[in-house]
């Protein structure tokens, strides 16, 4: 489901920002920021308003400080949500093909694995958390956080085979915290999977990466998103690197 909530903030883009540089990996153009070309690796999966969002790749930048080389695909083509004075979600969600954004995730981690990257872990954003579910489903990925979420279902969250963070906010229409409590419910009773759930009191739908910039409280409620973010990637795919592992199957 997609509602006000998940096109509210829209980012103000700005051509060419970030670090790093997009380049065509498995078929799909992405975002690539790093120090240096490194192992382990980061996908992060974008929100309706696609790869190009400044707060996005700032973000990327940062996990890329910590060590990572970081991916943001473009799994919309070239076709983000553009509002239009509030209007247009419906029209645009209905030429979305999200399968095809699916697929695509999966060929970036493909790529990003025959360039000999043993360890990754994906991070999603609303609409990019699907994405990144269907990754934890296969194993593509050695762990994943999602922030909240979209489209997500209690079915999904069963069929997740690797550790996983899901970060969820108090003021969710898409997944409010009864179902986010449902997760957790899941999550626990598969003591083989490492899990951290938790609900941020007092933020809505979008706050980790579409804050506003003159607003303390809310730049320190997405830091505070980010870092749990970040220290979750850290704790398993760090630790995992090194390991060899051929492409995922299905």
């Amino acid at each position: 489901m997609a509602g006000p909530q998940c096109c509210a903030n829209p980012p103000t883009m700005i051509p060419g920002y970030g670090d790093g540089s997009v380049i065509e990996l498995g078929g799909v153009m992405a975002y690539v920021t790093a120090p240096s070309p490194s192992n382990p690796a980061i996908l992060l999966a974008h929100d309706v308003f696609g790869f190009e969002a400044p707060k996005l790749r700032k973000l990327a930048d940062s996990v890329a400080a910590a060590g990572f080389y970081v991916v943001v695909p473009d799994l919309f083509r070239g076709k983000p949500f553009v509002p239009k004075d509030g209007a247009g979600m419906s029209a645009w969600m209905k030429s979305m093909n999200r399968e095809e954004a699916n697929e695509d995730a999966k060929s970036v981690i493909t790529a990003l694995r025959m360039k000999g990257i043993s360890a990754i872990g994906a991070a999603g954003f609303c609409f990019g958390a699907k994405a990144v579910v269907e990754l934890a489903k296969s194993s593509y990925v050695e762990a994943v956080v999602l922030l909240h979420p979209s489209f997500i279902t209690v079915d999904d969250i069963k069929e997740v085979r690797v550790p996983i963070a899901v970060l969820g906010a108090e003021i969710d229409q898409h997944c409010p915290p009864a179902r986010v409590k449902q997760f957790e419910q899941v999550l626990s009773a598969k003591s083989e999977i490492d899990s951290y759930v938790k609900v941020f009191p007092g933020v809505a739908h979008g706050w980790s990466i579409r804050y506003e910039d003159g607003d303390e409280q809310a730049v320190r409620n997405a830091e505070e998103a980010q870092k749990e973010m970040l220290d979750w990637l850290i704790k398993h795919v760090k630790s995992a690197d090194g390991g060899q592992r051929l492409p995922a199957r299905i």
